[in-house]
This record gives structure tokens, C-alpha cells and sequence, in this order.
């Protein structure tokens, strides 16, 4: 597949040469809008909200629309789909396994970058990231519609899981007593252990703070007010001045798994780290933990 103008929204010196590229332009998306929008399983766009009422609003044309709530979470506990459910999630709306998928969403892809993640930890072989998600697009008055796509059911073999790229509880307590490098993409107030939780959401913590020797860095700063990334210079920059250095293990962690995975994206996709796990237990889960360490203020 063409791979030209997958680069913009990075400086224009990034060299990409991937056959896959995990992030691509707006532009790069208008000019194909008409082959997004076929029956032909090759290319699919879906977005992902928090809340979907975005959604039914207004979206990309020819997208497909997941609810992170219903579609990206367990049924009856707090984990992400089982197998046989994202199996089943993708191949209902016509992707298959070789389809290459580019996602976007809301909240500067917040949970576009959670579901690209949990492609990846499922083996899709090529997923991508819309550049800036569904504000930039939106907001530079790009073609939208209400109008819900169908696409003919296909096959989606029951995919095996890849834990390289996944942090549990167990790891992070071994982690605590080693050199990997933690990352906590919350909110100041959320670090310091003045707030269990972003104003406004329903699920938090007995305690706040954070894991002992995690660095902030929040996941806001991966993006520029556009929400679009900021170059590949800029992030290592910013990362390497906080001490999480290319060649170290380096464990994401947020509230609830969905902001670390913006973190995760960038370390591992468009940096090209080689050792990064996303914690998705997170602090909903270590803050609940009996006898957990945790580091309150700076």
C-alpha cells in the first residue's frame, strides 16, 4: 500500500520506511475516503468514543463505530475483550485479518490509541492511528456524515494474545525493585495523590499517589494543541529529559489502562522502544491493592 504523506503531523525529516506505519495523515485519509467506504474488506475506518453520541452525530464517512465502554471491555469483569470476542467484534463489521485498520476518536484519541493497542496485543497485523483523531478532522472541516455503514460479516480468526506488550500487577510489583522505568500520563494532581481520579469520572482509588519511582509525564504532552503528535525530535526530547531512556524496560500506566496507551503508542510505535508494556490494571487497580506501596507528592 502506498505509504506517502504517513508521516505528517511528525517533522518532515522522520524517515519513515515501514511497510506499516502506525500513524497517517489527515490528508492521507481524505484521499481514500472512497475506498474506506467499500464492501472490500482491504482498508476500514473505525472510531472509537468514550461516548457514542459522537458517533451517530457526525463521522468519518464509511466508518465503523465502537463503543469503548461496550465493545473494548469484558463483559462481566474489568479486562479488555476476551479473544473470541474481538474475533468477533472485528469480523462483525466486516475486518478481517488482513485488513489494514486505521482508528481515531475522541478526546485526542484516547481511546483510539487504547483499541490500537489491544489490536496489537491481539496480533492485528496492521492498525494505524489517525493523526489529530476525530477533533482535528472536525475541526478543519473535513466530510462527515450520519449516515451508519454496514459491511458484509467475514472471518476473524480467534487471535493469540502477545504479552510482550502487556504489564500485570505481578510485573509491576517486580518492577518496583528493578530498573525499569515507570511512567505515570495522569494529571499532576492524580501523581501527587491529591485527587484518586479525573474530576468528573466514577471509578477511583482507596488511595492516591503513585508507584514508587515513577516519573511524570502527562499524556498530554505527546500532543500539540492541535492534537496532533509533536515530532519524533520533541518527544525523545521530552522523554529522554525524563530519564526514561531508549534502551530501559519501561512500563505506562494511567487511571484505567486508556490514557497510558497514547504514552505506549509513542514510545513504542513512533520511537521506536523496544521494551514497553502497558499497564491497564492501572491505578483503578494498584490504588485498591491491600499492602501496595505507594509514593504520594513529587
Amino acid at each position: 500500500m502506498d505509504t506517502e504523506g504517513v508521516t505528517s503531523g511528525l517533522s518532515e525529516d522522520t524517515g519513515e520506511t515501514s511497510e506499516t506505519p502506525p500513524l497517517v495523515s489527515p490528508a492521507w485519509v481524505r484521499e481514500r475516503l472512497d475506498e474506506f467506504a467499500t464492501s472490500d474488506p482491504d482498508l476500514r475506518l473505525v472510531e472509537v468514543d468514550m461516548n457514542p453520541a459522537f458517533y451517530e452525530v457526525a463521522h468519518l464517512p464509511g466508518a465503523v463505530g465502537f463503543d469503548w465502554r461496550h465493545d473494548l471491555q469484558a463483559d462481566r469483569v474489568r479486562d479488555i475483550p476476551s479473544p473470541s470476542a474481538f474475533a468477533d467484534l472485528l469480523g462483525s463489521h466486516g475486518i478481517g485479518p488482513d485488513t489494514t485498520i486505521v482508528v481515531y476518536g475522541d478526546n485526542a484519541n484516547w481511546f483510539a490509541a487504547h483499541f490500537y493497542w489491544v489490536a496489537s496485543y491481539y496480533g492485528h497485523a496492521d492498525v494505524r492511528l489517525l493523526d489529530g483523531g476525530r477533533t482535528y478532522w472536525t475541526e478543519h472541516d473535513m466530510p462527515t456524515t450520519d449516515e451508519v455503514p454496514t459491511y458484509p460479516r467475514v472471518t476473524y480468526p480467534t487471535p493469540t494474545a502477545d504479552e510482550s506488550i502487556r504489564a500485570y500487577r505481578r510485573e509491576v510489583s517486580r518492577a518496583l525493585e528493578s530498573e525499569t522505568a515507570l511512567v505515570d500520563v495522569r494529571m499532576p494532581e492524580e501523581y501527587r495523590g491529591d485527587l484518586v481520579a479525573p474530576p468528573g469520572t466514577d471509578e477511583g482509588a482507596r488511595r492516591g499517589g503513585h508507584l514508587p519511582g515513577a516519573v511524570n509525564v502527562r499524556w498530554s504532552a505527546n500532543v500539540g494543541p492541535d492534537r496532533r503528535f509533536r515530532s519524533r525530535e520533541e518527544l525523545a526530547t521530552m522523554y529522554a529529559d525524563a530519564g526514561v531512556g531508549r534502551g530501559e524496560d519501561v512500563i505506562t500506566y494511567c487511571r484505567i489502562g486508556e490514557r497510558s496507551s497514547v504514552t505506549w503508542f509513542v514510545l513504542s510505535e513512533l520511537l521506536g522502544y523496544d521494551a514497553v508494556r502497558n499497564y491497564d490494571g492501572s491505578w483503578a487497580e494498584w490504588g485498591n491493592l491491600v499492602g501496595a506501596p505507594v509514593a504520594v507528592g513529587e
